[in-house]
């Protein structure tokens, strides 16, 4: 066996930012659910596989505290570690294994251990290291999160990944290399549906899932594929893995899990709400909402809040806009489909927190709106964590001077870091402690301000010149446009309606 363990090395993972793994957005997830979240003036974290360590970067320099992380790629923790660097955040980010960072001696207690689908493409053995350093180095009150790919979702398309690993065991060609196998591989199964396959036809969920993942990004599908370790697991199971480290089920990071009415009809809840042992009740609720990927929460020793100590913590914590308020859809997706908003609460609430141009607000705040000053304050507590779930606001804070310094640094490397590469697409706010998704020329527009640049018809040529000198173009209607003066017009046309749509938001985000 060689050092990666069955684990794909050769090909780097995304630059990804995945929300769940915020401190403050896992804090908030618990005291929704009535739970104390960890209390700590100065967080300890640590991020069990932060693959190019995106994430964790962020964190660390927006947050106070110490930040750990491992992941045994040395590329992608080189690259993490340049992260920090430019961050200056003093992260400490190692390419040790599970077993040789759980052997370390000077690894601190953590107030939050986090893993972000790691532990459906690892090891049993690795998986016990992960528990070890759990159970040793998770304080008391102390929260897991833990995402993986569960059943009985994914269970109808665990075949699908069995035939296209047979197909780049046996049939796959190593001087193709592995981006040119997962092709072939996906090309295979194409063709074996195609010809009639009774499996396709009985599954045609599977057969969809064939299709989407066919114009996936191949490095990911190479993460989420084509590991020698692979393996579904249920909740139960889960319990049972974790048990020994003394941490128990608490309630799901994702928020949107946390409103049943669109996730589960009446019928379904009436049942849910008749079993009272967590195991059975989150098994069942699997069932209903056919979950195909747990992004769960456990904690050691979860103490229960009382209504009026959930209600302070609620009333202490900040939120800020982080789409366009004009944009946010009328609808949320929830596992039954699309579900309307209700008018009368959400768009008061997103009025409120466009107001006094996107100042993060406390629920008292929201509630002096002349449209919400007869509002329930629980609604408004729900509307919040709906558009927190569905990724238009986000909890806040007020930054400190050395938080903004760190962030300010991480984000200009980034800019200058846009110049030559387009797979970072986020950019970190010391406003919400987290990535803002930012694609590759709203980038670009920025760093060209930075440089002086203030007008679109100044920008533009700024933004032209970077992607000519590399041979790319501007798409528009899914068409190149090869004319100069075309070009530049669409450029114009995308800075100006950056600054008018996207500038004030970032503004307050503190990333512009």
């Amino acid at each position: 066996m060689t050092w990666s363990s069955g684990y794909v090395t050769e090909v780097e993972y995304t630059y990804g930012y995945y929300s769940e793994s915020h401190p403050g957005l896992l804090a908030l997830a618990c005291i929704y659910a009535g739970v104390s979240p960890p209390q700590s003036d100065s967080l300890h974290y640590l991020e069990l596989g932060y693959g190019q360590g995106l994430g964790i970067n962020f964190h660390a320099s927006a947050f106070d505290g110490t930040f750990w992380g491992t992941d045994f790629n040395p590329v992608q923790a080189a690259r993490a570690q340049a992260l920090s660097a430019a961050a200056a955040n003093n992260a400490i980010l190692k390419d040790d294994s599970f077993f040789d960072l759980a052997a370390r001696k000077d690894l601190p207690d953590f107030d939050f251990i986090v893993l972000h689908g790691i532990w459906t493409w690892v090891s049993d053995d690795s998986r016990r290291a992960i528990v070890d350093i759990i159970k040793r180095k998770l304080k008391v009150g102390g929260i897991v999160y833990n995402s993986y790919n569960c059943k009985p979702g994914w269970a109808p398309a665990e075949p699908l990944r069995h035939l296209m690993t047979l197909y780049s065991d046996f049939s796959a060609s190593e001087s193709k290399g592995t981006l040119n196998n997962i092709t072939g591989a996906l090309d295979f199964c194409e063709e074996i549906a195609s010809a009639g396959a009774l499996y396709f036809q009985g599954n045609p969920s599977v057969r969809a899932r064939l299709t989407a993942i066919s114009s996936m990004n191949k490095n990911y599908l190479a993460h989420e594929y084509f590991n020698q370790n692979w393996e579904l697991m249920s909740f139960s199971d889960m319990v049972k893995w974790l048990s020994p480290a003394k941490v128990e089920y608490v309630c799901s990071a994702h928020l949107l899990d946390h409103i049943e009415p669109i996730n589960i009809g009446d019928a379904g809840r009436r049942i849910l709400d008749s079993i009272n042992h967590t195991v059975l009740k989150e098994s069942v609720r699997d069932y209903f909402v056919n979950q195909q990927f747990r992004r769960d929460i456990f904690i050691k020793g979860p103490r229960r809040l009382l209504l009026e100590e959930q209600r302070n913590l609620l009333r202490a914590q900040l939120f800020v806009l982080t789409s366009v308020s004009s944009e946010i859809p009328k609808t949320v997706q929830g596992a039954l489909g699309a579900a309307s908003l209700q008018a009368e609460i959400y768009e008061p609430v997103v009025a409120a927190l466009a107001m006094d141009d996107y100042r993060a607000k406390t629920i008292d705040e929201l509630l002096q709106h002349s449209d919400l000053r007869n509002t329930e304050f629980s609604k408004i507590v729900q509307a919040l964590v709906v558009l927190v779930g569905a990724g238009h606001v986000f909890p806040a804070v007020f930054p400190t001077p050395e938080a903004k310094k760190k962030c300010t640094r991480l984000n200009a490397y980034l800019r200058h870091r846009a110049e030559y590469h387009d797979d970072v697409h986020y950019q970190v706010s010391p406003v919400t402690r987290s990535g803002v998704a930012l694609n590759r020329i709203q980038q670009l527009i920025l760093l060209a301000r930075d440089a002086g640049l203030s007008s679109p018809e100044e920008q533009a040529p700024f933004v032209s010149k970077i992607l000519l000198s590399q041979g790319q173009t501007i798409v528009k209607d899914g068409k190149a446009i090869e004319d100069e003066g075309e070009r530049l017009a669409e450029l114009v046309r995308l800075a100006a309606d950056f600054a008018h749509r996207r500038l004030p938001v970032l503004q307050a985000l503190e990333i512009a």
